[in-house]
Order: structure tokens, then sequence, then C-alpha cells
């Protein structure tokens, strides 16, 4: 059985148009103390992701389930054009050829995930959420990494706070919508990638909005949206990505559903067995082959995973964790504030203030939600909680820069097919520059099964998440009348509800 929590190694993001060699890039590559992460940083020591091309490198596990980056590469200078408009589409090549032109362009990275991996990625429409730091960085990435078509979909207009740490707006945006202004400056990054705005509500989109993408990206969202959105994406078998920064804070969680990939690496002495690897991974397919007088392994694997909301609020750790009190002892407390946050968000349709009464509400969550993950209680103090509290809702760059870094990478592996993706949560503490991994499912079936009608968690998951009763979704549910206005996705919160008071 596998440890189902993992590092994550903070990689950065990709950077235009500096590009550096592997050697530089290492040798920017400093370790911060507590060996988690390591974060590029410059002479000073200051975190930076300036001048550092790490692309979403291939990734292995190690012995004991940690990621491990095998390398690091600078992408090639982009060429600046004009806006495109139009509706996403697939990508000319359709995942089938790719110009001489395109190759060339792309060549390092081709070297790193093979030209298999690039055509999947240039045949990808990509839609992503809420145009903040985070999303600056995931988009960045991921055009550069030459996807077919980006939709970026935002209702807000540019506002000073915005220019704190977004780099594709200027002052000359203030008052612009923010999908609109960033879309400008992410086009020029890569001409070969259609980028489209999209100015609406995605509150107010219908529920086939969604199946027309590979991949969705939400970022910045309050839990009650990001259940919607994931319930969308899973009745049209679409994945779905949730990411959030809060100052120094932050999570990345995923639903593939059910995801197959493979991994190839050198055989080992003892074969690899087709079969259950733990509760959330299986070997489906084991092949070898002969490549320089070396023997390779071609493992297929297939990963299933939980709802937003069932892994958000519902699930507990791993039973492995539940066994051991030094595991227990060494989870992120702010696992707990996060859930907490979560709750508050869907109770009062807003984050908590500055006043004493949010204080102690969320406070009082946040022991609650400690406590029904059987975490020790020494673990979460009046100092985390009041640095988890003063940093909600601010953006500071370079943790945005490692989140949006990781996000990207793990979208190229889900694309490529050929790197274990994250599962299927990541809670990242910047004090500490850590990121760790935690598979947070309930009891009962997983992936796909979790639609069937006769999967117990339906009633939870499934019919108090319309928003505002939204008839076309509640009839592919096989209830037209179906929908709750308030929109909480496990009912609305009672004093016994987990996570909320």
């Amino acid at each position: 059985m596998e440890p189902q929590q993992q590092t994550q190694p903070a990689t950065g993001s990709i950077e235009e148009p500096a590009a550096v060699s592997s050697a530089t890039a290492a040798s920017q590559q400093q370790p911060i103390q507590g060996g988690a992460v390591s974060l590029p940083q410059d002479s000073t020591g200051v975190f930076t992701s300036q001048g550092v091309g790490l692309a979403p490198s291939q990734q292995t596990f190690d012995s004991n389930g940690v990621f491990s980056p095998t390398g690091m590469m600078a992408l090639p200078d982009q060429h600046v054009m004009a806006g495109m408009n139009g509706a996403a589409t697939e990508h000319p090549a359709n995942g089938n050829t790719i110009s001489a032109d395109e190759i060339a362009l792309y060549d390092r990275q081709i070297r790193l995930w093979g030209m298999k991996a690039q055509k999947k990625i240039q045949a990808a429409n990509v839609l992503l959420i809420t145009m903040k730091a985070l999303a600056n960085e995931i988009a960045k990435n991921l055009v550069l990494a030459g996807i077919g078509s980006l939709t970026l979909v935002d209702d807000q207009n540019v506002s000073e706070a915005d220019l704190g740490a977004q780099f594709f707006l200027s002052e000359e945006n203030i008052g612009q919508n923010r999908a609109e202004a960033a879309s400008r400056e992410i086009q020029k990054l890569n001409p070969r990638v259609k980028v489209i705005a999209d100015s609406g509500s995605i509150m107010e989109k219908g529920v086939s909005y969604f199946s027309v993408f590979d991949i969705v990206i939400a970022t910045d969202l309050n839990a009650t949206t990001l259940a919607f959105i994931n319930t969308a994406t899973r009745l049209h078998h679409r994945q779905f990505y949730a990411a959030g920064s809060h100052g120094y804070y932050g999570y990345i969680f995923c639903d593939l559903i059910e995801h197959d990939f493979v991994l190839q690496r050198d055989k080992a002495n003892v074969s690899t067995n087709v079969g259950q690897e733990s509760r959330t991974r299986f070997v489906t397919d084991v092949k070898t082959q002969k490549e320089g007088g070396k023997t390779i392994e071609l493992v297929a694997k297939r990963e299933l995973y939980s709802t937003w909301d069932l892994a958000a609020e519902a699930s507990a750790l791993p039973v492995e964790y539940l066994k051991s009190p030094r595991r227990l002892r060494a989870v992120t407390p702010f696992l707990s504030c996060l859930r907490a946050l979560w709750a508050f968000e869907q109770f009062h349709n807003r984050i908590p203030g500055h006043n004493r009464q949010d204080l102690e509400y969320f406070t009082k969550s946040a022991t609650q939600c400690h406590s029904l993950l059987s975490l020790p209680g020494d673990t979460l103090n009046s100092e985390i909680l009041r640095s988890f509290l003063q940093n909600i809702g601010s953006e500071i760059a370079p943790v945005t820069a490692v989140l949006g870094g990781q996000l990207a990478q793990d979208v190229i592996n889900v694309l490529g097919q050929n790197q274990q993706p994250i599962q299927n949560m990541v809670i990242f503490d910047g004090n500490k520059m850590e990121a760790n991994q935690y598979a947070l499912h309930p009891e009962g079936p997983l992936g796909l099964a979790q639609l069937e009608p006769a999967n117990p968690m339906m009633p939870a998951m499934m019919p108090t998440m319309m928003p505002m009763g939204d008839p076309q979704m509640g009839a592919q549910l096989g209830d037209p009348q179906m929908g709750n206005p308030q929109m909480f996705p496990m009912g609305q919160p009672n004093m016994t509800h987990q996570g909320a008071l």
C-alpha cells in the first residue's frame, strides 16, 4: 500500500522570453530550510521565478511516494501577435500532425515528454476561470506549452488592487474587464494558441457550456461555486481543477474522475503485477521492451477520484494516517483552516471579516474541523489561526508562482498521460515552504461510480447543488424540479455538520 501523503516540489513557472540552460536553472534552485520543496532564488536569497524557465517536467515517484522532477527546461522564445477572437475550437493539428515550425518551436519540451504527448497538448481546449494572480501563472505556463485554446472567464473589472501581483495588467487596464485585459497580453506569448476572453458570469452559464472543454480550471472561487462547476464537469466527464491562494497559503484540488496514464521506467528485479496498488490506484497493464540494451517497463495505471464537495467537506484522512500518531502530527493545520474557510463561505456567502463575531465563528469551526480529522489539538494554535486569518484574500506573487507552476505542470502531465497526477488535494504552507498532498476521499465508490444513482453519496452530492434551481441540470439528473437557491453542496450547515458550526 503506497502512502497517500506526498510532498509536492515547488517547480516555479515558465518565464518568457528568458531561456536558460538546465545547468543554469539547476544552479538557481536553492533548497529552502525544511527540505519539502525548493524555490528559485536570486543572489540575495529572495524567491524569484524570473529567468528560470521551468516547464512542466517529467516526474517519477521514489519509494516513499514523493514527487521527484527528472528534468527542467526553458521554452524557446515566442513571437508577438495580435489578439484572436472566436469560440473555442480544436487545434488545427487535431492531435494528428505537428508542423515543422511547431517542432522547432517546441523542440526542447518534445524531448522531455515526447511527440505523442505534445500532440495531445496542442489539441487541448482549456477553460480557466477568474483572472487573478494564480490564474495569470497558470495561463502563462499553459500557453507557452502550446495548448490548442485557452478560454478565460471573469465578470469582474480590473481594480488598483489587481496590479500588485498580476503581471498581465497595468494602470491602463483599470476599469476594463479582467479576462479581456489579460487575454491581450497572454495572446502575445504564443501566436499558435487561441486565447478567448469571456466577460460573463460563470454561474450564469448553462451546464452544457462546460462540455466543449477538455479540462476546466477554477481559481479563487468560493466553495459553493466550485461545487457547482465540478458537478457540471462530472456530468460531461470533463477533468476539473480547483485552486486558490490566500497570502502565504494555498491549495490545489483535482477531480480527474478516472484517469489512465503510462509510466515508463527501467525494469526492476521485482516485476510489477497487475492489480490494485492502493485505494485509488490500479495497475491495469504491464509491458516490457528493449531500448539501448536496457529492459524498459511500461506500466499502465488508473487513478480514481472524488468530487470537490466530498473531498473538501466529508472526507477523512486515509486510514494509514489514523493508525499513526506521528503522521497525524505531521499533517498541516492549514487543511483544517481551509475547510473552516470553505464552510464559512457556504454559510455566510463571504469571507470572514475582522469583527469579533466572525473571528469567534471561524476559530470554533477550524477547531471542529481539526477534531473531525482526528488531528492533535495542540497542532492548531492561536498563532496559526491568526496568521491564516490575516492572509485570507491577499495575493503574494511567489506563492502564486509556485501553485500556478505546480497546477500547470499537472495539467500537462494529465494531457500527456505519461506521469503520475496529483491525488487529490495539495495544501501549500509558505511559512515552511511545504506543499503536502493528501488523498481525501469518502467511504464508498470512487471515480465514475460516484455518479451512479445507487451510490449513497448521490443525495448529498447532487440535489442541493443546482444554481437557483437549474432545470437543465436537474433534468439531466432525472428531476427537472430539483434545485436549491441556497446552493449548499452538502445541505445548509448546522451545529453538527462537518466543517460548520
